[in-house]
């Protein structure tokens, strides 16, 4: 069974024993969430404490690379405008969809209630700042008391200025430190895989907390979470055939049909970088010339997820909705910008590596506890396809948009 399949039994053995404990042992259940509780917070803080430097080794990389990508070319240079473009595009839609989804379909309220109590130990969310104390508190003073206290916002302004900062240095010293970030984020990633290795352990800890506490509400709150969550990137993945259809200028049935068979590996392998092969081929057969292809598919899977912003921004969301966690438009606005950074900073990774480093510093931004996240984690496996499946489609049509404007001839003019 693989990792991600043994966090969901393990989630739904704890959840169910939880229950039953609650149900017909009371006692021998609160003796053991003795021993379970510090068990799964520190299975929990193990997450926790790799968030920060992976997060900013992480941006400071992909600003490098970036860069780097910039000065390859026009080409480049005008893929990576489509990607910025479609990774802000997402993170809106996700603003939106998110909360009127939560309207239409608000988390039931008992759901909500016994999950916030089952969840102990979570801080209490403190009211936001007036704008004026906001707006002046995102530049640190020191960006190691930052990194300290959990303030993303201002640790990422710092962080992104160092990295703009190092693509002006000489090629030695800059390729030096790009090198040395980027082996902080291979450890940082080697001590993640550890942790998630034993998160089946640390997942039990916490459902069994979940389900004495919480009972049959946590079931019915977790499937809530998987169908919003999943709802938001369906609707991202949808817009992929508007972007083919209005950017790249395709008819809707040519694109609909050669995307199927990049579907169908996205679906099975949960990996764009194995869709790459079957993404070439079928950009070609819709007209995009090899010369574009090489260059744009490359970069798209090592930089864009189309899906990521949105999808992020609503579990952050989510977590906020679900502890009743009143934000503001600046908080909203500041969330949309940190979830655009670091999901152009976290590709590439593992779906739960990702999950949790991605999504962290914006619930950090939002006020939203982190803790809930080591929960949802366990039940990512069906939004993971989603996001998968709305990447791997969102590659292909920007590749033929761009291809559209970059001005190389397509396969049919060639044949014409």
């Amino acid at each position: 069974m693989s990792n991600a399949g043994s966090i969901l039994v393990a989630l739904v053995a704890g959840l169910l024993l939880g229950l039953l404990g609650a149900a017909y042992a009371a006692d021998v259940s609160a003796a053991i969430l003795i021993g379970t509780d510090p068990v799964g917070t520190m299975w929990l803080n193990g997450l926790r404490m790799t968030v920060i430097p992976l997060v900013v080794a992480l941006l400071i990389t992909g600003i490098a690379q970036t860069a780097q990508a910039a000065r390859a070319g026009r080409l480049a240079t005008l893929t990576l405008g489509w990607i910025v473009a479609v990774m802000c595009a997402s993170a809106v839609f996700g603003a939106v969809l998110t909360p009127l989804f939560l309207h239409l379909w608000p988390m039931p309220a008992e759901a909500a209630g016994a999950l916030r109590t089952a969840l102990g130990g979570v801080p209490a969310v403190e009211a936001p700042p007036p704008f004026a104390q906001f707006l002046s508190s995102i530049v640190p003073t020191n960006p190691v008391t930052a990194a300290a206290t959990d303030a993303v916002l201002p640790l990422l302004i710092f962080t992104g200025a160092f990295g703009f900062a190092l693509t002006r240095l000489p090629p030695q010293p800059r390729d030096q430190l790009a090198a040395f970030f980027s082996g902080i984020a291979d450890a940082m990633i080697i001590v993640i895989a550890w942790v998630l290795r034993i998160a089946p352990i640390g997942v039990f800890a916490l459902a069994f907390g979940v389900g004495v506490r919480s009972g049959a509400a946590a079931f019915g709150a977790l499937l809530h979470y998987v169908i919003v969550v999943t709802s938001v990137g369906v609707v991202i993945s949808l817009c992929c055939y508007l972007v083919a259809v209005i950017g790249g200028k395709l008819r809707l049935r040519d694109y609909a049909r050669a995307i199927v068979p990049v579907q169908a590996l996205a679906v099975s392998t949960q990996s764009s970088l194995a869709c790459l092969p079957i993404m070439l081929k079928k950009s070609q057969e819709l007209g995009v010339h090899s010369s574009t292809a090489d260059v744009v598919l490359p970069m798209a899977v090592a930089l864009m997820r189309a899906t990521g912003p949105a999808m992020n921004l609503a579990v952050a969301l989510y977590v906020a909705n679900w502890f009743g966690i009143a934000l503001t438009p600046a908080q909203i606005a500041v969330a949309l910008i940190v979830c655009v950074l670091t999901s152009m900073s976290s590709v590439s990774l593992p779906g739960q590596v990702s999950f949790i480093t991605a999504i962290a510093p914006i619930c950090l931004v939002l006020g939203a506890p982190v803790e809930a996240l080591a929960l949802l984690v366990a039940v990512e496996t069906v939004p993971d396809i989603v996001r998968t499946l709305g990447n791997a489609m969102m590659d292909v049509a920007v590749t033929c948009g761009i291809a559209r404007r970059d001005g190389t001839p397509d396969r049919a003019a060639e044949s014409a």
